[in-house]
């Protein structure tokens, strides 16, 4: 089977930026009243969405729907970083 080849570190963090979470849960599921498993915030823009394991999926949707690749744990105790256009963890 053939895998794509992904870089080792991330290429993207120039669009990343110290930016606060823009709400305290999934923007999303807050509006539609449903739960999630963990959060995750944007680090482009600030938004908040539900983790992979969540139903909804809220962090993946808006890179889909953004482009915007890098996200950031908000789970307390958990200090990484994702990208998904590398598909690299960043501690």
């Amino acid at each position: 089977m053939n895998t794509p080849d992904f870089p080792s570190r991330c290429t993207h963090l120039a669009q990343s930026q110290t930016i606060g979470p823009l709400s305290a849960g999934c923007e999303e599921c807050l509006k539609r009243g449903d739960a999630w498993v963990h959060l995750r915030v944007c680090m482009v823009c600030g938004h908040v969405g539900c983790c992979d394991d969540s139903t909804n999926r809220h962090a993946y949707q808006h890179y889909l729907e953004t482009g915007h690749p890098i996200i950031r744990s908000m789970e307390p105790g958990e200090d990484w970083m994702w990208c998904y256009e590398d598909r690299v963890v960043m501690v």
